[in-house]
């Protein structure tokens, strides 16, 4: 029989409230983390892309999406926690979680558990990102958020695919503008889904998500309105004129829609 790919987490360390006992409450303590996941598919299909796999940053945020949901007294339960979340990827068929508290002996004493998809449900924690079309002196919000480049910063040249030369072109401004804030780039939608969950501020460069669906269109506003449908962002911000009307998009949009007037 086939022995399925794994990818796995070792030696993930956090200080967390933990335990049953009088003498836990109040004191942090520090959590050994190990994960070891089977996947339902082979690595071998994946292109080398990175949306197409279990990515590493779903075994991290489990960790992160469980301790936040409460205190624990059991490290049991807390492992059965984390397994379920891993299990909702719907990449993930079988998940082995290990749960240590290193400071309770002399040694390390923890559970380990092994869970099956389809076993338990997972909660989960809603992340609706943000979503700023940035302008020429825009201000940055202080939360994450994910910037989309207004414009490409050089003419277009004619002839060939437009579209896709245009795509290239807003990933030029994406790389340049990064730059300029002195942020990343993030042209997947698992870094995507990554710095939403992390709150951290990106840039985001098109090409790679949107090329292939012409609903997208090639423009700053075209692509961000596209980016929150995929997302399902919680809002969309557009630095603007004082005088320019803000876009209307087709149909049902899950997110708000503001403005950042800018000169």
């Amino acid at each position: 029989m086939e022995q399925a790919d794994r990818i796995f987490l070792r030696d993930h360390v956090l200080s967390a409230e933990i335990g049953a006992f009088q003498s836990e409450r109040g004191l942090d303590q520090r959590l050994r983390f190990n994960i070891t996941v089977d996947l339902r598919d082979s690595v071998a299909g994946t292109d080398d892309h990175v949306d197409h796999i279990l990515s590493y940053d779903v075994l991290t945020q489990a960790v992160t999406t469980a301790l936040a949901d409460q205190r624990y007294n059991l490290v049991e339960t807390l492992a059965e926690k984390i397994a379920a979340e891993v299990l909702a990827h719907p990449r993930a068929a079988q998940v082995e979680v290990t749960v240590e508290k290193l400071d309770r002996g002399p040694g390390a004493l923890g559970v380990s558990i092994t869970r099956k998809a389809g076993r338990l449900a997972a909660t989960g924690v809603a992340v609706e990102p943000a979503i700023l079309v940035h302008g020429l002196g825009a201000p940055l919000p202080q939360d994450g958020v994910i910037i989309v480049p207004s414009a490409p910063g050089l003419p277009l040249p004619q002839g060939g695919d437009q579209r896709r030369i245009a795509l290239l072109a807003m990933d030029q401004a994406a790389w340049a503008l990064a730059g300029l804030l002195d942020l990343e780039v993030a042209e997947t939608r698992t870094e995507l889904d990554a710095a939403a969950l992390s709150g951290q501020q990106v840039v985001w460069a098109p090409s790679r998500l949107a090329a292939d669906d012409a609903a997208a269109g090639q423009t700053g506003e075209s692509l961000g309105l596209w980016l929150a449908r995929r997302l399902q962002a919680g809002s969309i911000t557009f630095a603007l004129p004082g005088d320019a009307p803000l876009p209307v998009p087709d149909g049902d949009f899950p997110a708000r829609i503001g403005r950042v007037a800018v000169p």
